[in-house]
């Protein structure tokens, strides 16, 4: 593929503060290097991206498909945010580097698979010391060969792209579009109706695989469950640093568990929210600058995202100095009955929409019984009036997977208004937030904000909670905050 960035950055990898060297040096820098090759073998997993591509396959018959990575954007200048490859491109393949394009082309039968990628750079160019790509600046990378092996892929040069890309029939080509804007502009949309942006054609494409994504097999179900179990360890390595009698900062918190994510996983699988205090009722509140205070609580929203990018999706709500006020665990105990009805809804066949209104059923009567709601439950509960939601906004359950939002792009009787399958795991997280601003609450309401949040697997029978291992009922929380206090503080090993 010809060599055009979008970012007004040199195409070559190099940069205008880049000295011009001597040919002395050069000449020299070019001589002496020994060749290695990388130890690679076949992933265990790539049987399980095989089927993937497959089913893939079989929902378009006859026609080229293009799922791009992204590319690397930049944070400042000439420094760029740490890569991470595009979900469906990693779910489709199992690889992480960016630029990487996959084509599935129709071959009569199915689809051949072909990897578009940059390959290593050798010491026949420049590039190795030279380039933002050269090994001497960012390690070695993969031959053709090595990443077919270790993938089980056809791999072929970036630089073959252009060209591959100008054969393809606009009528019979379906591109995953929003990821790399050279793709984009390379492959005509076909015209036909657009929804949110994208070519309805297009739109089927991005639409069929987060469907694909609904079911987790056994091997994603494992990366989920080693995600959750470092989320764990990340927990209490947070609670075994929390003082009872003083006050930390935030972002004290949110970086000693993304320590354990960096050391146990690939990173964080989204901005990890602590909110201490009136911090809690904000809902997305990542900026963590706040500080703890004995006597209040502490809410804390995090996920490790494992080395197979399958993210964690937990909230606990600690008070800071080891237990409950009675008001603290009123509102804590309403919205752990909320998530426990929510949770013991779950089975297949269940409509998804149901286990949010069971959760919201509970939290509206906890409303009632705090003397909040203006009107009857039954009223509150009325599509038509759903005033208890002033308190609690968001929805109980969102899909968990290779995304923390996972399977976004699948049509609403599929998942909204769809109901639940076996393999499907998704979170259960409802909450109660009494901003500190609200006039319409008792003033030792407000500033508590509490979220209690599981990840849930839908089995055949029920369901399991995969992030079982962190305790939930109030008493139990209390109990193991001690209890990792009295551990004590941990490097991760």
């Amino acid at each position: 593929m010809a060599e055009e960035r979008t970012d007004g950055k040199p195409a070559d990898g190099t940069e205008s503060h880049d000295p011009d060297f001597p040919e002395a040096f050069l000449s020299f820098m070019r001589q002496g290097w020994r060749d290695t090759s990388l130890p690679v073998g076949p992933r265990p997993e790539v049987p399980h991206h095989a089927k993937r591509r497959a089913a893939l396959s079989a929902a378009f018959p006859g026609e080229t498909l293009v799922i791009p990575t992204g590319t690397e954007k930049v944070r400042a200048n000439d420094t760029d945010h740490p890569f991470r490859p595009g979900s469906d491109f990693a779910y489709l393949t199992g690889d992480h580097e960016p630029d990487s394009v996959l084509v599935l082309r129709p071959n009569g039968s199915g689809h051949d698979a072909t990897l578009f990628m940059r390959p290593r750079s050798s010491r026949e160019t420049d590039e190795f010391f030279r380039s933002r790509h050269g090994e001497l600046w960012v390690g070695r990378r993969h031959t053709l060969v090595e990443k077919s092996t270790e993938l089980g892929l056809a791999t072929e040069d970036l630089s073959a792209l252009d060209g591959a890309l100008a054969r393809m029939a606009p009528g019979r080509t379906r591109v995953l579009r929003g990821f790399d804007q050279r793709v984009d502009a390379a492959v005509r949309p076909w015209d036909g109706p657009r929804e949110e942006g994208q070519p309805g054609r297009d739109r089927e494409l991005a639409i069929a695989i987060a469907e694909l994504k609904l079911v987790k097999d056994e091997w994603e179900v494992a990366q989920l469950q080693e995600a959750v179990d470092a989320t764990v360890r990340g927990f209490e390595d947070v609670a075994r640093a929390l003082p009872a009698d003083r006050g930390v900062s935030e972002r004290l918190l949110e970086g000693i568990f993304a320590l354990r994510a960096r050391h146990d996983g690939n990173d964080v699988g989204y901005g990890s929210i602590v909110g201490a205090g009136e911090h809690a009722t904000i809902l997305h509140w990542v900026h963590n600058h706040g500080a703890t205070r004995p006597g209040e609580l502490l809410l804390m929203d995090m996920g490790v995202e494992n080395r197979n990018l399958y993210t964690a999706d937990v909230t606990r709500v600690l008070p800071v100095d080891g237990r409950f006020t009675p008001l603290q665990r009123q509102v804590y105990d309403a919205v752990y009955a909320a998530q426990q009805a929510g949770i013991d809804a779950i089975r297949p066949g269940v409509a998804f929409r149901d286990v949010h209104l069971t959760s919201m059923r509970v939290l509206a009567e906890a409303l009632k019984d705090l003397g909040l709601l203006p009107v009857s439950v039954d009223e509150a509960m009325d599509p038509a009036s759903t005033v208890y939601r002033r308190w609690t906004l968001h929805g109980t359950s969102h899909m968990l997977g290779i995304d923390v939002h996972d399977c976004s792009n699948a049509r609403k009787e599929k998942y909204r208004d769809g109901a639940l399958g076996e393999g499907y795991v998704l979170t259960v997280e409802p909450g109660l937030y009494f901003q500190p601003e609200d006039e319409l609450v008792p003033e030792e309401l407000r500033g508590i904000g509490v979220r209690i949040e599981d990840d849930i697997l839908v089995t055949a029978t029920g369901s399991v909670n995969l992030s079982a291992g962190l305790p939930r009922r109030s008493d139990e929380v209390e109990t193991w905050l001690a209890e990792q206090r009295e551990a004590g503080p941990r490097l991760p090993g």
